[in-house]
């Protein structure tokens, strides 16, 4: 098995989406939309199909049922070029599945069912496809209980740093509760967090984005990006801090991309980009999704991401 750039590991996930709709329904009530898109979905799942498409390297690292779900998810990944050998399918449990519902002017309503991707543990994370990779990417932390298990994330971070990978993650939060206690001794770790403002927010206690990231710095990550929508995005280092606003684009519908961003900063990384850099290349992949309902459709390719930030700007101001 060839080694890979980058190794995606945590949420795959099916997604279940309307096309945008005017109001919710009543109860009882019919709303019509265009269309019910079936897709791929979920952290990993999206930054892997997400850098296959800029042409990156990539591996998966996740679980499925051995449904019609599962099959679907398979066949998705393989067919954008993700390695998927270790996409582990379980008889006893579905594929996990969000339903979406899109309304016009509103952000966006989830339904989750964590289904197979509950079970992923840090064993089934193959240290030597660890060691041969340059990114350790984890999407979807602190939505993943057996992957929580006190100290083993942290140690499989620390090994894989030791191997000179460099090591990212993204969380999603199931609701309010103490984040901060699974997550302190990963941030040690981490070489690269990447988390939104309400998730940065409702961990820390702190409403601003740039408090809230130097306090994730302070417990040990090397550099926390934190997306803020359409407000743009903030970087921060022990010595260093820049937030950027954001490309130009056509809105249609926001899910997926934090985890667009999250491709578009790796692939940045993988390039050998600076620090601006990986933030032209995350807040690019990141305009680009939204210009679907999906998490990965409208995503660029590699040619057009570069032509895009060729033909654009970035605004940026170092703090």
């Amino acid at each position: 098995m060839q080694p890979v750039d980058c190794l995606s590991v945590g949420v795959v996930v099916a997604d279940h989406l309307c096309t945008p709709i005017d109001h919710l329904p009543r109860p009882g009530e019919l709303v019509v939309c265009d269309s019910l898109p079936l897709s791929i979905g979920g952290c990993a799942a999206n930054v892997a199909m997400n850098l296959a498409r800029v042409g990156v390297s990539v591996g998966l690292v996740g679980g499925v049922g051995q449904d019609v779900f599962g099959r679907f998810v398979s066949e998705t990944l393989q067919n954008a070029g993700v390695e998927t050998s270790d996409l582990r399918r379980h008889a006893d449990v579905g594929t996990a599945g969000t339903l979406i519902v899109n309304v016009l002017g509103e952000d966006r309503r989830f339904i989750h069912a964590r289904g197979a991707s509950a079970l992923l543990t840090v064993s089934d994370i193959p240290i030597a496809r660890v060691r041969a990779a340059k990114v350790l990417y984890v999407g979807g932390y602190l939505l993943l209980p057996a992957l929580e298990r006190p100290g083993e994330l942290a140690r499989l971070f620390g090994e894989a740093r030791t191997a000179g990978v460099t090591t990212v993650l993204d969380v999603v939060l199931p609701g309010a509760q103490d984040h901060w206690s699974k997550l302190r001794d990963v941030l040690a770790e981490t070489d690269v967090f990447l988390p939104n403002d309400d998730e940065a927010a409702a961990i820390t206690g702190q409403p601003d984005p740039l408090r809230a990231a130097q306090q994730f710095v302070q417990a040990g990550a090397k550099a926390v990006v934190i997306t803020c929508g359409q407000r743009g995005t903030l970087l921060v280092t022990a010595d260093f801090r820049v937030c950027t606003q954001t490309y130009p684009t056509q809105f249609v519908g926001a899910t997926g991309a934090g985890d667009a961003f999250d491709a578009g900063y790796i692939a940045g990384l993988l390039a050998g980009a600076d620090a601006e850099g990986c933030l032209r290349w995350g807040s690019a992949l990141g305009a680009s999704c939204v210009r679907s309902v999906s998490a990965t459709e409208s995503v660029f390719t590699r040619a057009a991401a570069l032509e895009f930030m060729q033909q654009y700007e970035l605004p940026m101001e170092r703090l």
